[in-house]
């Protein structure tokens, strides 16, 4: 029998597939990694399509898990780098490549790192973030990739559907809160698309989400660093029940100085966090110093 290439639906890890290559390695899903395998080789392929992904592409995957994703990425892209923190994992993914799509294995690289503390890749930079991401860590992977690689241009992430909903959320949205605004620092986010638990394995007991960011064609406009506006926006929605003067009074050094610094900004010391744009949080930091004088 020919192996699969790229043309072929087998290239791909149906159900029956994941649980054999899992039953090899002696792999079960952990909670602890927030490991759900995808099954669904049309799901898979779903995802490529609404990220866009582009025969020029260089895709980072974080997650990769047993390569259910970065088989039908390796489809669509030039080259697709996949981080693993898993040994197991790592180990065994570059050989599913070779069997799968030896015609494309050239161009996978494996990276055997917790995202985390990933800070260069090999080859060319890389140009889209398309994940499943686990649950328990989805946000500050996603923030640190994209501070981290600022040529990845469009990002595509799978995840906890709440997450999901928080990351796209806009100013005056109940969810809306310190992922949200600081996804959108980077990028313009939207939701994408749901996906039900039955094309996992094992199925989670929540629903996932997609969710697209486009990186900003032009950064936000202030003097501030990203630090100096993070520290603004944590300082918000750690107390996001109380006015802005009262919340980010630790912040400025008094309530005084907070409203003062507010004031400079253009926002009303009475407003909450939940209502404010990127832009506004990042004008209230440019003015700290003010509201200390």
């Amino acid at each position: 029998m020919s192996s699969p290439t790229p043309d072929t639906p087998d290239a791909l890890l149906g159900p029956a597939d994941v649980r054999e290559l899992a039953a090899v390695l002696g792999v079960r899903p952990t909670k602890q990694r927030g490991q759900n395998f995808v099954i669904d080789a049309n799901t898979v392929r779903r995802i490529v399509r609404t990220a866009g992904v582009r025969p020029e592409d260089v895709v980072v995957e974080v997650g990769p898990g047993l390569g259910s994703l970065t088989l039908a990425l390796l489809e669509a892209a030039d080259r697709v780098t996949a981080v693993e923190i898993d040994d197991v994992l790592a180990a065994a993914l570059p050989a599913t490549i070779a069997a799968r799509m030896p015609g494309r294995a050239d161009r996978f690289a494996l990276v055997h790192s917790d995202a985390m503390h990933v800070t260069a890749l090999p080859g060319p930079a890389p140009t889209a973030l398309v994940a499943n991401l686990p649950y328990n860590v989805a946000v500050p992977v996603l923030l640190h990739m994209l501070d981290t690689f600022p040529s990845i241009e469009r990002t595509l992430v799978m995840v906890q559907a709440e997450v999901a909903d928080r990351l796209a959320a806009g100013p005056g949205n109940k969810v809306y809160g310190v992922p949200s605004v600081k996804a959108n620092w980077y990028a313009e986010v939207k939701r994408a698309g749901a996906i039900g638990r039955n094309v996992f394995w094992p199925a989670p007991n929540v629903d996932s989400g997609l969710v697209s960011l486009v990186r900003r064609a032009e950064p936000v406009k202030t003097t501030a660093t990203r630090r100096e506006v993070f520290t603004v926006v944590d300082a918000a929605f750690a107390q996001r029940r109380k006015t802005l003067r009262a919340a980010l009074s630790g912040w400025a050094g008094s309530a005084v100085a907070a409203e003062a610094a507010l004031v400079a900004a253009g926002v009303s010391p009475q407003a909450r966090g939940e209502s404010l744009t990127v832009e506004e949080f990042a004008r209230i930091a440019e003015h700290k110093e003010s509201g200390n004088q």
